[in-house]
């Protein structure tokens, strides 16, 4: 059984909210999720560390955060 989960990746003034698959089991280590879902997080994180933003948004939604008071 697997169910989606929706993980937030910030890098510097960019957040990527990306949806993954977890896999359910009978084991201690449930919920896990799959080498290539962690891949795809890797993926994203590095994007957003170059500034490559059509990379990360291959992957998810990248949002713009700036500061709007204080």
């Amino acid at each position: 059984m697997s169910r989606r989960q929706t993980k937030y990746i910030h890098q510097g003034h960019y957040v990527a909210e990306v949806e993954i698959e977890l896999e359910e089991s009978t084991s201690d280590w449930s919920p896990t999720m799959s080498l290539d879902e962690a891949y795809k997080l890797d993926e994203v994180r590095e994007a957003l560390q170059q500034g490559d933003l059509e990379a990360a948004s291959r992957h998810g939604v990248v949002y713009e955060m700036r500061r709007v008071a204080g």
